[in-house]
């Protein structure tokens, strides 16, 4: 308790200092010795586009972000706003990009350039005269692809939180959203191909849906702000919720000789099975833009395929013996290459790996256990065996403790594991997760944030930036930050913010 206590003075003292604390914290950021301010006066200020970038006022994507940036670094502004009493206003910010082409859809290879930096480097005087210090920052990203897990099946989201949460993301410089968007509790995606799976699978098939038009309203929200959406729909197990609207996908599990009218996983012995799962994962992979489809994977129960009789004997036919994991391999195959065919590339949760199916070279593999094999273990192993890696393992944020537990997730380091400086580059980044067991609407964003900042920072910025008092000093200032822009984040320890959530 000692220790914590000391970190809350410590926020006191380090307040006092002028310099921006910025989160995450840029690759290298200084201020010059002779310092110095320049007024910003909001009804002169604009975002332009610098001579010779690449791309001009027709992009966007930019035009959006410009928008965007000024409402919120302007959003006390009076109409009025009076020219500033000192100094020579900044009128204008340049923004010069390098390579042609923005209005796409982001991808795993995209250069990022965000006007998040410069909006934390602006503040405001005691007489409300909006400012920024002179400064000179370095920034780029050290992983490209940090995520963010929302699982929309155990607790319905609302799309209003899905998109309140793009926006926090793209605080934090998150850069894709893993829509874990079904699994057994219900099925939410409403297809146009097999439309009695929501109908029959979710919780209210009238109000607690993503219509197509939901699902297109996230992709370009997220696209707007630099965010890939990769889709989930997890096979062959977690699918219980796919049984009421796909009669005779699941598999029939026995009770003696007879059935006892509960289900399990996919029924990977039937021809009828890959015919379903080729329609629905064509639909899914026109649905969703990105390169990467993540198809899970992971916890395939064996209790009801042992049970049935049916897959006994095509277990014993194909040669596989009493090995299940053979037959989980045989569906995860097939799958594979149903999605290999649709142009897709995919990412699978560790048990795909662990299994031994043949995936493609650039296939990604999902780290998330902690028990069986420790996850740094595992992410050796991953990369030795050629495939890129993604880290979730120590980030699992629906879990809380009392205590500031975003300490755990900051110390984490994602190339903490024995292998080679080629093994070292396999690893692409990691995922914050929120599983929905415990989770909904009421308590999505005090939960996820600031903690998940934890992780943003550790992905985006260099391996050397590990100062805890440092770190907290930034965090709890870019979360009163977050206070000023109307997301609920939960406070670190004790102390207070001068904007209050809620305007107090």
């Amino acid at each position: 308790m000692a220790a914590v206590r000391a970190l809350g003075v410590l926020l006191l003292l380090l307040l006092l200092e002028p310099a921006a604390a910025l989160w995450p914290q840029p690759q290298a950021q200084r201020s010059p010795p002779a310092g110095g301010r320049c007024p910003l006066p909001p009804r002169r200020f604009r975002f332009a586009h610098a001579n010779g970038s690449a791309v001009g006022p027709g992009c966007a994507v930019l035009q959006a972000a410009f928008q965007r940036y000024w409402a919120l670094l302007f959003a006390a502004a009076r109409p009025t706003e009076d020219e500033p009493p000192w100094g020579t206003p900044c009128t204008q910010l340049l923004v010069f990009v390098a390579t042609p082409g923005c209005d796409g859809f982001p991808s795993l290879d995209s250069k990022e350039n965000c006007l998040e930096t410069f909006s934390q480097l602006v503040g405001r005087d005691e007489n409300g005269t909006y400012y920024i210090n002179k400064t000179e920052i370095v920034d780029f990203p050290r992983f490209p692809h940090r995520g963010l897990l929302l699982d929309t099946s155990r607790h319905y989201l609302p799309l209003r939180a899905i998109l309140e949460t793009l926006d926090v993301m793209a605080y934090n410089k998150f850069n894709v959203f893993h829509w874990h968007i079904v699994d057994d509790p219900s099925f939410p995606y409403e297809s146009l191909t097999f439309p009695e799976l929501s109908k029959q699978g979710a919780f209210n098939a009238m109000t607690h849906v993503y219509t197509a038009s939901d699902v297109q309203t996230v992709i370009e929200y997220a696209r707007l702000r630099g965010i890939r959406v990769v889709a989930e729909f997890d096979t062959p197990g977690h699918t219980l919720s796919w049984g009421p609207g796909a009669p005779g996908l699941l598999t029939p599990c026995y009770l003696g000789k007879e059935p006892s009218g509960s289900y399990g996983p996919i029924n990977p012995i039937l021809n009828s099975t890959y015919q379903f799962v080729t329609s629905l994962f064509k639909e899914v992979s026109t649905v969703f833009p990105d390169f990467f489809l993540h198809l899970g994977g992971d916890e395939v129960d064996f209790t009801c395929w042992k049970s049935n009789p049916k897959i006994h004997a095509f277990m014993k036919e194909m040669g596989f013996g009493e090995d299940y994991k053979k037959l989980e391999s045989f569906y995860i195959q097939r799958l594979l290459d149903i999605v290999s065919s649709l142009g897709k590339g995919y990412i699978v949760w560790q048990e795909v790996f662990d299994n031994g199916v043949k995936v493609r070279p650039d296939t990604i593999i999902h780290v998330w256990k902690e028990n069986s094999t420790p996850y740094m273990e595992e992410m050796g192993n991953v990369t030795r065996a050629g495939y890129r890696a993604l880290l979730s393992a120590p980030w699992y944020l629906n879990r809380i403790s009392y205590g500031q537990d975003w300490i755990v997730a900051y110390q984490v380091e994602p190339l903490e594991f024995e292998g080679s400086p080629e093994q070292k580059e396999r690893v692409i980044g990691g995922e914050a997760c929120m599983w929905g067991e415990y989770v909904d609407v009421t308590n999505l964003a005090p939960r996820l944030w600031p903690r998940a900042g934890a992780v943003a920072e550790r992905l985006w910025s260099n391996r050397t930036v590990r100062d805890l008092q440092d770190a907290y000093v930034r965090l709890a200032e870019f979360r009163c930050r977050l206070l000023g822009r109307g997301v609920p984040a939960q406070p670190l320890y004790v102390g207070y913010c001068d904007n209050e959530f809620g305007g107090l």
